[in-house]
């Protein structure tokens, strides 16, 4: 996926009332973009790192800049959590998830369950049709993995339950989590964080629905699909809390 048009470049200053952020400009100037992020973002908000914003092209917006990428130091990350079902469907359609390859059709938020919207639906008149629901997983834990979520998510848990319902239906059911960023080992469910959507994951994982994850490549030009993470659901209570 490219951006649509070209990233500006900045240092973020800082991160508050969820959805709002202020940048410095390579001229000095200060800008406030939007963060299409719900998250805590622990991991990736750290004030005086590099970021890349994105001009937003609607005149009525109020705030003109759209955070997109976040420096860790080590590598990109994707904080916009509206980019992933973009990403994950040009993945899929380009045959880079081979577990989801093979399906005639693709359809993006369709409506399912209990007043939902699965992010992907792939539709074959021979094989039947396959419900993908696809998170961003951006939290680097202490033990140096990628874990999901970064804060509690009683939303995430109620996605789970639904692909569980498709799955004990005779459903394909497949919860695809996207690493986005390139330091870390390894994906794994945040059960410091989360508890209840780690131990919620592990038995759906166990009644049928499939967890994949995939690693994206990241530049100021493009996010893609790049290979296949490990997934490792062993609970991580161990860990403290960023």
């Amino acid at each position: 996926m490219e951006f649509e048009q070209p990233l500006q470049a900045g240092h973020l200053i800082r991160r508050y009332k969820r959805f709002m952020a202020d940048v410095e400009l390579a001229d000095g100037s200060v800008v406030t973009a939007h963060c299409p992020n719900s998250g805590s973002m622990a991991t990736c908000k750290d004030p005086g790192q590099p970021v890349f914003i994105q001009p937003a092209d609607a005149p009525q917006r109020k705030l003109k800049y759209t955070w997109e990428l976040y420096h860790s130091g080590d590598s990109w990350v994707g904080v916009n959590t509206h980019r992933s079902n973009a990403v994950a469907a040009e993945a899929i359609a380009a045959g880079r998830v081979p577990e989801l390859a093979g399906y005639a059709g693709l359809r993006r938020e369709v409506k399912y369950g209990k007043s939902s919207r699965i992010d992907i639906l792939l539709e074959d008149p021979e094989r039947g049709s396959c419900h993908v629901e696809v998170k961003n997983a951006t939290l680097l834990a202490p033990d140096g993995r990628v874990r999901f979520p970064d804060a509690v998510t009683e939303r995430g848990r109620k996605h789970l339950d639904e692909l569980a319902d498709l799955a004990a239906a005779g459903g394909r059911a497949v919860m695809l989590f996207l690493v986005n960023r390139a330091d870390g080992d390894g994906f794994g469910p945040a059960d410091h964080i989360d508890p209840g959507y780690g131990k919620r994951l592990r038995e759906v994982a166990g009644a049928g629905v499939e967890v994949l994850a995939y690693r994206t490549r990241i530049t100021p030009e493009i996010i893609e699909v790049e290979a296949a993470e490990t997934v490792d659901l062993a609970p991580a209570d161990e860990l403290a809390a960023p």
